[in-house]
Order: structure tokens, then C-alpha cells, then sequence
């Protein structure tokens, strides 16, 4: 079983508004990866929030997912992994494998997400890595042996760094577009 974690709880100091509720194509981003998650085959949706949560929260509280109010979000990415990883395996004690997304990436995909599950079920590899060309990041998915290892991330660590670490044991999948994240105006307006 696989559950999905979308890391929405950072404050988009850089934007200088909450990127969760930029619209693009017609949905927030937020909305975006959420409607990727629900059209996967994944048994589990978790969205972790923390800055401007009440900000966040109706423009998708609606969907049929678990919401995480991360009071500890200040501490940087590490808390919303724990958490996230830690309500899943609550909700969910039989998961296998877990996939981390965050949500200014405007061109994720249901294929991306599903391409990701594909490939560790063909090559078994317990880490699967989204592949922008030179680069792997998120959304990357991690089987169990790892969970205890991402529990104890601590700050503003994030998952890359197990993806550093067990690097000969990453699998990845291809995602160019992976690259084009919202972090900053300038961003926003090159999406157009």
C-alpha cells in the first residue's frame, strides 16, 4: 500500500504570499496536487499545512483527504515529514512504501505520481526519485525500510537527504518539467 504526503506547510517568505493559492490553469497549486494524489493509485492522502493555514485550508477542504495542521512548521521540512509519515502510519499500519510531493510544482501529473510506483514495482529499488535531468527531487518514493531514517530528520533537512545518502540505490523516473517550481515572482511570471 502506498500513501502520499504533499509538504504544504512552508510560509513562501521568497513569494511574499502564500504560494499554496496561486492559481494556475484554472486551481490553486495546491489544488493541482491534490487532484494529481486523488487520481492515483493510492490508498492515502495527507496534506500538511502550517504558515498560513487558515488562509490554506477552504480553498481545498473539501477534498476527500487528511489534513495536517503542523503547529511545529517553523522548524522546516524535517516536521512536516515526521508528521506526515508518522498520521499515515497511524491511519495506515500496512503501508509499504510512501511518496513525498510538494505543491509548487505546476506540472505534476497523475503520471508522474503512478510512474513512480510503476518503476519500484519493476525494479523493487526502495527509492524512487523524480529525474528533472541533472537532477533528483521530489516527488520521490520511499519503501518502509526507510521510515525510522525519516523520522529522525531533523530542521530543514528534507528527503534528499537519504537520496544523497543511499544515492547507488536510487531508481528514478523521468520528470523535466520537475524542474519549474514556484518560489519566487519572477517564477510566477515566467509560468505565464
Amino acid at each position: 500500500m502506498t500513501g502520499i504526503i504533499i509538504l504544504a506547510a512552508g510560509s513562501s517568505s521568497r513569494l511574499g504570499r502564500p504560494k499554496q493559492n496561486v492559481v494556475y490553469n484554472g486551481n490553486t497549486l495546491l489544488q493541482n496536487t491534490i487532484n494529481a494524489a486523488l487520481a492515483t493509485d493510492c490508498e492515502k492522502i495527507m496534506v500538511v499545512l502550517g504558515a498560513n493555514y487558515e488562509l490554506i485550508l477552504p480553498t481545498f477542504e473539501h477534498f476527500n483527504i487528511n489534513i495536517l495542521p503542523n503547529k511545529n512548521w517553523q522548524e522546516g521540512m524535517a516536521s512536516s515529514i515526521r508528521l506526515g509519515l508518522a498520521s499515515l502510519l497511524e491511519l495506515q499500519p500496512e503501508s509499504k512504501q510512501v511518496i513525498f510531493t510538494v505543491c509548487d510544482q505546476p506540472y505534476l501529473s497523475p503520471e508522474i505520481l503512478n510512474g513512480l510506483i510503476v518503476t519500484q514495482n519493476q525494479t523493487k529499488a526502495n527509492i524512487v526519485a523524480s529525474n528533472y535531468g541533472e537532477h533528483l527531487g521530489v516527488p520521490v518514493l520511499f519503501g518502509q525500510c526507510y521510515f525510522a531514517e525519516l523520522m529522525q530528520l531533523i530542521g530543514d533537512e528534507g528527503a534528499k537527504k537519504l537520496v544523497k545518502k543511499y544515492i547507488e540505490q536510487v531508481e528514478n523516473y523521468p520528470f523535466l518539467l520537475g524542474e519549474v517550481d514556484i518560489d519566487t515572482l519572477d517564477d510566477l511570471e515566467k509560468l505565464g
